[in-house]
């Protein structure tokens, strides 16, 4: 399996959860790493991205600087750590690789995570 997640769970309004996401290789088709989200009944949605190396992590508009995605080249993962969790934020998380940021931007992922739910409960 590329790409094997861990993290998700329950967790109560304005409560915190960090995603981990291990890549099995690093390889020229998955220069750069992100997280997508999948709600019920709605499209899967960019998260936040970031290249292995140079630029800097990118995000979706609904983040506000409540998630940091970082990166530990050693041990071929990345991680999502998620804050001041809100309802909306509930979904099914996806890691995801691409051979550059701007694949992941638009969606053109080479290789999926299996998903991993996190729920906020009111």
């Amino acid at each position: 399996v590329p790409l094997v997640e861990s993290g998700g769970g329950l967790v109560s309004i304005g409560g915190s959860l960090r995603l981990s996401c291990t890549a099995s290789a690093r390889t020229g088709d998955r220069n750069a790493m992100g997280w997508f989200r999948q709600a019920p009944g709605k499209e899967r949605e960019f998260v936040a991205g970031v290249p292995w190396h140079g630029m800097s992590p990118e995000y979706a508009d609904f983040v506000q600087r409540r998630f940091k995605v970082s990166l530990d080249n050693a041990k071929k993962s990345v991680y999502l750590q998620m804050n001041n969790l809100e309802p909306e934020d509930t979904a099914v998380y996806f890691c995801a690789a691409a051979a550059t940021i701007a694949d992941i931007l638009n969606h053109e992922v080479r290789y999926w995570g299996q998903g991993t739910q996190v729920t906020v409960s009111p």
